[in-house]
C-alpha cells in the first residue's frame, strides 16, 4: 500500500473512529439531558426496564472507538514525523499537540475511570447496591466530563490544519 493510500485509509479511520467514540458522548447527553440517578430498586431489580436499558446498550463499541481514534491519530503524526513536536507543543505543532494531550486524557478516563464503574453498575463485576449506585454516578460524570473536553479537544484538532499560524 503506497503512503498517500496509506494516510487517507488512517485518516478515515481516525474520522470514523471519532464520531462513534464522541458521538456516543453527545447522544448520551441528547438522550438523558436531566439525568437522573439510578435508584436501588432499579440495580436490585434485574427485569427493570431502565437496568435492562443499561444492559442492552453496546459498552464496548466507544471504548474501542477510544483506542481505535486514539492510535490513529498518533499513527499520523508519526506518520507525518510531527508527533515530537506536537507532544512537545512546539510552535505551528502546539495546537495539535493540546489536542493529542486532550484525547489522551479523554480516552484514559474511559478505560481507567468510566469502564472499572460502569462494570459494577452493570453487576459485570460484583459489588453492593451502594457501591452500584455510587458508581452509576461516577460513570455518568467521566461520561460528561469527555463530553465536555470533547469540545476544546475539536477546535485544536481543527486549528492545528487550519490555524496552527496563531501558534508559530
Amino acid at each position: 500500500m503506497d503512503g498517500m493510500t496509506l494516510d487517507l485509509l488512517v485518516r478515515w479511520v481516525h474520522f470514523l473512529a471519532g464520531i462513534v467514540w464522541v458521538g456516543h458522548n453527545y447522544s448520551s447527553v441528547v438522550q438523558r439531558p436531566n439525568w437522573r440517578p439510578l435508584s436501588a430498586a432499579d440495580l436490585i431489580d434485574d427485569q427493570s426496564p431502565r437496568f435492562q436499558a443499561l444492559l442492552n446498550r453496546e459498552h464496548g463499541t466507544f471504548r474501542w472507538a477510544a483506542v481505535l481514534t486514539w492510535s490513529a491519530g498518533l499513527f499520523m503524526l508519526w506518520q507525518r514525523g510531527i508527533l515530537a513536536s506536537a507532544l512537545s507543543l512546539h510552535r505551528a505543532q502546539a495546537p495539535i499537540g493540546i489536542g493529542l494531550y486532550l484525547g489522551t486524557l479523554m480516552m484514559l478516563n474511559v478505560w481507567f475511570v468510566l469502564w472499572p464503574h460502569q462494570k459494577k453498575v452493570l453487576g459485570l463485576v460484583p459489588a453492593s447496591v451502594e457501591e452500584r449506585l455510587r458508581c452509576s454516578r461516577i460513570t455518568h460524570l467521566s461520561s460528561r466530563t469527555n463530553t465536555m473536553l470533547s469540545l476544546p479537544l475539536l477546535f485544536f484538532m481543527a486549528a492545528g490544519t487550519h490555524g496552527g499560524f496563531l501558534f508559530g
